[in-house]
């Protein structure tokens, strides 16, 4: 199970809020929506939208789905929830102080040795979230118009113009300037979202060896 937390009405995809709401539904992984909202409007608290694997893609489903399928048991699940949805307003009041917006993101969990839950991969990066600036939100959805959005969309829509990377098995080689655009966009997100400027003493380190000592540095054996 993948765990989806969403603060607005948005998104292209097909297991997106709004693709699923253009499209009738109101019943979104078990959160039933109001009639009348309007792409990229606030939800008045985040929801959760979970989904599955299936045979072809992403499979949305609702709580009630995944303690009756017994993909997660219930004695873990209302910790995940408690825990996704913490995670999720400390990342958007981060964001805030630093003038974006948390608008949706995933997170893995999973257990240790220990049976302990545990938070894994990357949080509230790029890779998982998406972005909007802040300001100028407000007047951009009262005219209709799409939110500034910082994150790696265009990167997405490159792909998509070219291939269907969800079942091509040999996907187009990225060219050089789309590699150096996405490097310099990370670097611009990272101090937008920390509001640190990024520090690149010691990249002559091998990466993994960085790593390594960067999480023994943080108290965990690797």
């Amino acid at each position: 199970v993948e765990i989806v937390v969403r603060g607005y009405l948005t998104g292209t995809t097909s297991t997106s809020a709004w693709t699923m709401y253009r499209k009738g539904e109101r019943n979104v992984c078990g959160n039933v929506l109001p009639d009348g909202m309007r792409k990229n409007q606030r939800f008045p608290e985040p929801i959760l939208t979970p989904t599955t694997k299936s045979d072809e893609h992403d499979e949305p489903v609702s709580e009630q789905q995944i303690l009756e399928r017994g993909l997660v048991a219930g004695e873990d699940w209302s910790k995940l929830r408690e825990t996704a949805f913490r995670l999720f307003s400390r990342g958007a009041s981060l964001a805030l102080e630093n003038g974006l917006i948390l608008v949706d993101t995933k997170y893995e969990l999973g257990k240790d040795e220990q049976g302990r839950t545990v938070l894994i991969d990357e949080i509230h990066t790029p890779d998982s979230s998406r972005y909007w600036l802040a300001e100028g939100y407000d007047s951009r959805f009262r005219a209709g118009e799409e939110p500034e959005n910082i994150d790696k969309e265009f990167l997405r829509r490159w792909f998509a113009e070219r291939c269907d990377p969800y079942s091509d098995e040999v996907l187009p080689k990225a060219p050089p300037e789309l590699v150096v655009e996405l490097s310099r966009r990370y670097v611009y997100l990272y101090e937008l979202i920390t509001g640190l400027e990024l520090d690149v003493s010691g990249s002559e380190v091998p990466v993994l060896d960085r790593i390594r000592g960067n999480l023994r540095g943080a108290g965990l054996a690797v």
